[in-house]
């Protein structure tokens, strides 16, 4: 059985791959595949509509939600290698989360919290069960006042993005009361 990459196949990829940019589906694309020790990236079009340089292999893309099961399976990596475990703080990596407070109703003003029960653990973020998620009530609650003026996009839709780092975005979610208890939902 061969293992690894073949001419014929990465040639038949960068066709595949240049055809939805020439139907006009995306202004560029990077795209890496690798198997067994062999690793091939290659790329097509442009960084946006309209743009005449070209995509290079160093471009960002904003992936949204995408991001979620790439996370997941990163983290579930570091798990099964035992650098971290599912019940682990997460205040090790996210000090930001090191002493989170929850609201003591939805609508409650920001300084009306209670301290979590329990740290957020590693299962929580991954299980989405950190205590902060969406609000399906109409209207503007303290916290949703908060959040919209940190620009943090955590509570509607993502477009267009915020104009934050890594660091500043979890800095800003750091200062916001959490509105449920880690672990319950």
């Amino acid at each position: 059985m061969s293992r690894g990459l073949t001419a014929a196949g990465t040639g038949a990829l960068e066709v595949v791959l240049a055809r939805h940019v020439e139907r006009g589906e995306l202004a560029g694309l990077v795209a890496l595949v690798a198997s067994g020790g062999d690793v091939h990236v290659t790329t097509a079009g442009h960084r946006a509509f309209g743009d005449a340089e070209p995509i290079g292999r160093d471009a960002i893309f904003r992936i949204a939600s995408i991001t979620k099961p790439i996370a997941g399976a990163a983290a579930m990596l570091l798990i099964e290698d035992g650098a971290m475990a599912l019940e682990d703080p997460v205040r090790r990596w996210l000090p930001e989360l090191a002493e989170p407070r929850v609201l003591r109703t939805p609508d409650s003003d920001l300084d009306d919290t209670v301290p979590a029960g329990r740290p957020i653990t590693v299962e929580d973020v991954l299980s989405f069960h950190l205590g902060f998620g969406s609000i399906m009530s109409p209207g503007s609650s303290p916290i949703q006042q908060a959040e919209a003026e940190l620009g943090l996009k955590t509570l509607g839709p993502p477009w267009p993005p915020q104009d934050l780092t890594p660091d500043e975005w979890i800095a800003g979610f750091g200062r916001l009361p959490l509105l449920d208890q880690p672990g319950t939902a």
